[in-house]
């Protein structure tokens, strides 16, 4: 069980979660970082009393200062604050929490400071599988997912004998527009893709459940996390959010992870393994929820979902391109820039398009390659706002 945690995007959903664990159980917070919530992260600092706290945005950073004059917490911005608080000397355990590829080098700089790694931004092993899974194993540290249906499989995964996993099924909620057509999802608006079922998660999460992307992202990661290949992972549509994975044993008996849709059960576990402590989060009622549905994904539909996996199938920068070609998408899709339509034909272009790949890649490869994806789209389609 961890005992001290810095927390990267501690005012984001994954990070007030990550806090409400801690508060419970007494974990010490040591670093707590930002983008330019200040409000809110003061409250935090003045809670949990940490080290350092961070603040991406200069301004901002600057008020906060001023805010915390009278505590001894130093306060630091930018990406090279950040990576501060990833490799704040005191912390064991480091909560990834950032939103998108900016998470990828808060983590290769955690791990290569001795930290384990609780990982809820699953943009790092997108872009990053192969690197960050290699540091991981040459520093010795331990890399537990916060990701609900990551979790639910690690957990299904406690005490089978090696080698006896056959296949991993990624449940997923099917998002704001399950059992729609392309046709009914032509001038679908932002709030509408915005209302999740049952996650209250943030806006770009959120839009890539209702795209799908989301799971097709989750495929990748699973792949790294577990050593698995594409046709090992299957997507299953569960609509209640009850069962949050499930895994295959070779002997075809089937182990499941259920759970009300709380992230704070993920989170604990990542934080208290191997213990089973008391949760904040509710008891599940199985006799209340009277009964549970099962689906099949619609490809065609959810054209990310595939995109996805082809860019796994083809692997070395590919899934960086798709990672950064969504990630444009949908800050111009919440900018209302774009159709709801367009991002997974921006994705899918950009993953048909690229004609750099290799496989022996460095992180330079991927950073580089993240920007000239997201130059390349903002050029394509005359942006004034600066997406790269």
């Amino acid at each position: 069980m961890t005992s001290k945690i810095s927390v990267l995007g501690s005012t984001g959903s994954i990070g007030t979660q990550t806090l409400d664990v801690a508060r419970m159980h007494g974990i010490k917070v040591t670093a707590l970082t930002a983008n330019h919530n200040i409000k809110l992260l003061e409250q935090q600092a003045r809670e949990f009393n940490p080290e350092m706290v961070c603040v991406l945005d200069t301004g901002a950073a600057a008020q906060l200062k001023i805010a915390l004059s009278d505590t001894d917490i130093d306060v630091f911005c930018g990406e090279e604050g950040i990576i501060n608080a990833a490799q704040e000397k005191t912390s064991d355990t480091v909560v990834n929490a950032i939103v998108g590829v900016a998470g990828l080098l808060p983590t290769v700089a955690a791990v290569k400071a001795g930290k384990n790694i609780a990982l809820a931004n699953k943009e790092t092993l997108v872009s990053g599988g192969s690197i960050v899974m290699k540091e991981v194993k040459e520093h010795n540290v331990k890399l537990y997912p916060v990701d609900s249906e990551h979790s639910a499989i690690f957990q299904c995964l406690q005490g089978c004998p090696e080698n006896s996993l056959k296949k991993i099924i990624l449940t997923a909620s099917g998002g704001s527009f399950f059992g729609k057509k392309r046709k009914d999802l032509e001038n679908i608006s932002v709030k509408q893709a915005l209302k999740h079922p049952n996650w209250s998660m943030g806006a770009k999460i959120t839009i890539d459940s209702s795209t799908m992307m989301n799971k097709g992202l989750e495929i990748i990661e699973a792949s790294w996390l577990f050593d698995c290949k594409d046709e090992d992972i299957d997507v299953l549509i569960h609509r209640e959010s009850i069962i949050h994975s499930m895994i295959q044993l070779k002997d075809n008996a089937v182990i499941a992870q259920l759970g009300v849709p709380d992230m704070r059960i993920p989170i604990q576990y990542a934080l208290t393994y191997p213990e089973r402590l008391p949760s904040p989060s509710a008891e599940l009622d199985l006799s209340e929820l009277g009964g549970m549905t099962f689906f099949k994904p619609d490809y065609e539909t959810f054209a990310c979902l595939g995109i996805c996996r082809e860019a796994l199938r083809k692997g070395g920068l590919l899934p960086t391109v798709a990672n950064a070609a969504n990630e444009v998408a949908v800050d111009m899709f919440l900018k209302e820039q774009i159709r709801f339509l367009d991002i997974s034909d921006i994705v899918g272009n950009a993953v048909s398009e690229y004609g750099n790949n290799k496989d022996d890649i460095s992180l330079d490869d991927i950073m580089n390659t993240d920007r000239e994806t997201r130059i390349s789209i903002k050029e394509k389609f005359g942006s004034g706002d600066d997406l790269s």
